[in-house]
């Protein structure tokens, strides 16, 4: 019993030893831990003081702008601008006669450049010194873009021509770059540089596609799509008899991927276009939609659309100028001369360009009064075996008018037998500047 007795004493003395020992392991971390705390909380405040004088110096970020992607809008075609629709009529009354002196067809040169001779009629040529713009031609090379031409006066050669056979094509055009469409308008040759090649040298049998507009940069919407036709049967003949071998034609147009068809020969003036590069192609079909294999029959070009630019097709395209700003491309004399609205002119008989007239009685034996006082006049009198009678206008038939009144004598090329006199004054001749 003492035995167990001291052992019991023992073992509660070296218990409460170890609970002292841990009492003060448990005081030194108390201690500590609570110094870390606090450690720990001044760290808080301090950061946290510190982002507050950063929030007030650095401004609040704003969230980013999103981006969304659109799908470009459909191409779609929509009438003329209103300009050029009033300016058409005063340019309508020319039927231009285009002709290429020089190559001469199916020439063989011994030289690699041509010296390019043309000759047209019934169309004045010139440029506006303040649009740019003004009645010309477009010159074609193969297949190359197209040259505007305003003065045949100018030189125009090609050199360092490949070896092998070309083709040149020039027509007439508005002012805006629309081509004329009227029969002789259009003119074609073939020539050979050193030898004869397959090359760019177009079936005369076939039809033939000439690819226009659109071409370079613009500036403003909507944009000419024009193509000219050669050889191409008309629909109402193609049409007439399914059995027979007149094929009919129609016109493949893609912008930008997307395609479209037209069996008018017209041009088309397009929106949809997107900022910055577009391309655009024409193809020749026939009626069950398959390629007419001919060269130049399916022709592409990059465009590039810029809303930035303010050249002067850009301001007609968006009638920012008025019409009076317009004469000077109708007419490089309307400078000097009031503008007179007009009605819309007829068809002419002719090919050759003539202003609208006023019909008049036919003369008769007995002199005719003019009445109308300080007008210029024009005088038109079918030639025939023996000259008219004088009139108080003192018109005799010879190539030199009067100096009181500017006369002009034009012969028509089959006379009719009575003799016909057309009075023009110079209100037919202009065109309203409102």
């Amino acid at each position: 019993m003492i035995f167990n007795k001291k052992l019991m004493d023992k073992t509660r003395l070296g218990f409460l030893q170890k609970n002292q020992v841990l009492n003060s392991l448990l005081q030194v971390w108390t201690r500590v831990k609570t110094q870390l705390t606090t450690l720990l909380a001044l760290l808080i405040i301090v950061g946290l003081a510190g982002c507050g004088n950063s929030a007030s110096e650095v401004p609040p970020q704003t969230p980013p702008t999103l981006t969304i992607s659109k799908s470009p809008p459909p191409i779609s075609q929509v009438s003329p601008p209103k300009l050029i629709q009033k300016l058409r009529p005063s340019l309508d009354v020319y039927q231009p006669q285009v002709t290429i002196l020089n190559p001469q067809p199916d020439q063989l040169l011994e030289d690699d450049r041509i010296n390019l001779q043309l000759q047209v009629q019934g169309l004045p040529l010139f440029q506006d010194s303040k649009l740019g713009l003004g009645p010309h031609l477009q010159v074609i090379l193969d297949n190359q873009p197209n040259i505007d031409v305003y003065d045949l006066t100018t030189p125009i050669t090609f050199e360092n021509l490949d070896p092998g056979t070309h083709t040149l094509r020039v027509f007439a055009a508005y002012p805006w770059d629309e081509s004329y469409k009227n029969e002789g308008s259009f003119a074609q040759t073939s020539f050979h540089i050193f030898t004869k090649t397959p090359d760019h040298h177009p079936d005369q049998n076939l039809p033939l596609l000439t690819y226009n507009r659109p071409q370079g940069v613009y500036g403003a919407e909507p944009i000419l799509l024009d193509f000219h036709l050669n050889n191409a049967p008309l629909h109402i003949v193609a049409q007439d008899n399914p059995t027979d071998e007149i094929v009919d034609w129609q016109i493949r147009i893609t912008v930008n991927g997307e395609s479209f068809t037209t069996d008018k020969w017209q041009p088309l003036y397009l929106k949809g276009l997107k900022p910055g590069k577009n391309w655009v192609q024409i193809e020749y079909l026939n009626e069950q939609g398959n390629p007419v294999d001919n060269v130049f029959n399916k022709t592409g070009r990059v465009i590039t659309y810029n809303p930035n630019l303010n050249n002067s097709l850009s301001q007609l395209t968006q009638e920012k100028l008025s019409f009076a700003d317009l004469k000077g491309m109708l007419n490089p004399n309307f400078a000097t001369q009031d503008l007179i609205e007009t009605p819309e002119p007829e068809e002419l008989p002719t090919t050759e360009p003539e202003v609208i007239s006023t019909p008049v009685d036919e003369p008769t034996t007995e002199p005719v009064e003019e009445t109308a006082p300080e007008v210029e006049l024009t005088v038109e009198v079918e030639p025939e075996s023996t000259p008219p009678e004088p009139i108080e206008l003192t018109v005799e038939p010879e190539p030199t008018p009067p100096e009181p009144i500017e006369l002009t004598v034009e012969p028509e090329s089959t006379p009719p037998e009575p003799i016909e006199l057309t009075v023009e004054t110079e209100e037919t001749q202009s065109v309203d500047i409102d």
